[in-house]
Parts: C-alpha cells; structure tokens; sequence
C-alpha cells in the first residue's frame, strides 16, 4: 500500500515537472516567434528559473525541447543560445516546409467542411489585416515587435486551419517543425520591394483559398509551395535589409568617433593618428579648403 502511494506521489511529480516544461517551453518559443528573444540572446537557466517561479528541472527539459524544434542551441561552456541560422539552412528549411505545406494543402482540399472554411476564411482576414497593419508601420518607417508577432501568429493561423483539416497528424507535425526553425529570424523592415512581397504574401493566401473552396486539389498544392518559397524569398530579402543597415550603422559609428576630435587624423594605410591642419603639410603640401 505505501509502496503504491509513493509510486503515485512519484508520477505526479513527473506530470507536474511535464506541464512546467510545456509552459516555459511554450513562453519560450512565444518570445522567440515575436522577437523579444534575439538570435543570439543566450538563456541562463537561474534567470528563466526566477522568471518562470520553478526549479532547473522544468527549464532543462524546456530548453532540450526548444533545442529540438532547431530554436535553440546548446553552447559548450557558453549555455543555451537563441539560434541563428545560415542562410542555407533557411533555404532548406524553406525547401522542406514547402513539400510539406502543399502536400498537407492537397490533402484537406476535398476534406474541407463548411465550419472548416469559415475558420480558413477568417484567419485569412486576419491576416489580411495585420498585413495592412505591418505595411503602414512600413510605410511611416516605424516598427512594433508586437505587430511583427501577430502577424506571424495569424499566418500561422491560416495555415493551421489546413493542418487540421488535412487530417495526418504526422505531415502537420513535420511541417509546424519546420517552420519553428526559422520563426526566431523575423524581423521587421521597410521597404518598396519588401511592402511588395508582404502584398504578394497576402495575396498568395487568397490564391490557396479560392483554390481550396473550388476543390482543386492540384492547383491548392502548387500555390502552397510557391507560397511558402515566395515567403522565403521574403525573410531573404528582410534579412538583407537588415545586413546593409548594420554595415551603415557601423560606418557611421566609426566616422563619428574619428569626427570627435578636429584636431586629429588618422595616416593613411596606418592606425596612428596624426596631428592635422597646416602644420602636418610638407612646404610643397597643396593648402586644401
């Protein structure tokens, strides 16, 4: 009898430490997906075990199966790092979701019932709206980590609709994944080419749903790949963005620090300063305005 009552007192210790997990897990990846963890942020267990009020247990296996969803990354000596990925390796996460998205798309094509359509249609709107609401932001050259993370949420949204009703929960399974293997790269950015791949994006949703209610398996799966690599050529183009700013950003921090002091220079082809003005001429140094 006591060894059955600590048994039990044993596997609900277990369930406890589980559900914990899925929590933090789940916190975890909701700040990865909108941003407010960067690629690169490095998760220190005491921290996330003060933040969450429970013990290392439930943030170990937390961040285990973050490290298996491919949002984080285990660093020897350095602890566990938001990742970030080659461009390569978006490519191919891109390449796999987009088998995997048309496939699961063509499956619940002719499985759709009415409620599932209203749903798909909803989300759709959804998306709609928060693409606007991106494009404005874009527009104005204001950003809000907010808006980018609805907004991932609610394409999320639509295409969950279709994993639902494509009824194989192996191909959703490998396709939401995937797709986590590249959620903690969005960021936001600005830009005509880039307002018009977010038009395009959304636009692309109506495409899959229109082809979805005309029962077109064929068609549904076609626009679903394009979809998702149009998407990837999107977060390419973002990513590219964000490059030449921080090249900028740089840039100008080098021309402001050698702008503090008027007074001096730096030698061509050296690192030294120099004393600048008329006294640092030859007698046959050309005054410069």
């Amino acid at each position: 009898m006591g060894e059955t009552l600590l048994q039990g007192v044993r596997l609900a210790a277990v369930e406890a430490a589980g559900t914990k997990a899925d929590d933090v897990a789940l916190a975890l990846e909701a700040d990865i997906v909108s941003g407010a963890l960067a690629p690169g942020i490095v998760l220190r267990q005491e921290t996330l075990s003060e933040r969450f009020g429970v013990s290392r247990t439930p943030i170990r296996e937390a961040l285990r199966r973050l490290a298996a969803s491919g949002l984080v990354s285990f660093v020897p000596n350095r602890g566990v790092r938001v990742r970030t990925l080659s461009r390569e390796e978006l490519r191919e996460a891109f390449l796999v979701r987009a088998e995997l998205e048309s496939l699961a798309t063509e499956l619940a094509t002719p499985r759709m019932t009415a409620a599932d359509l209203e749903q798909l249609d909803a989300a759709g709107a959804h998306f709609g709206a928060m693409t606007a609401k991106l494009r404005r932001l874009g527009a104005a050259h204001e950003q809000d980590r907010g808006v980018l993370g609805e907004w991932v949420r609610a394409n999320q949204a639509f295409h969950d609709v279709i994993y639902a009703a494509a009824d194989s929960p192996l191909v959703a399974r490998l396709a939401k994944a995937a797709r986590r293997t590249f959620l903690s790269q969005a960021v936001w950015a600005a830009g005509s080419e880039i307002d018009e791949l977010y038009e395009r994006n959304e636009l692309q949703h109506r495409a899959i749903a229109l082809a979805i209610k005309a029962r077109n398996p064929q068609g549904a799966r076609a626009l679903a790949r394009e979809h998702v690599l149009a998407s990837g050529r999107l977060l390419e183009a973002i990513l590219d963005q964000g490059s030449v700013r921080r090249v900028a950003a740089v840039g100008d921090t080098r021309h402001a620090v050698r702008g503090k002091d008027p007074g001096r220079a730096t030698a061509p082809g050296s690192g030294s300063p120099r004393p600048s003005g008329p006294s640092s001429r030859g007698p046959s140094s050309p005054a410069h305005p």
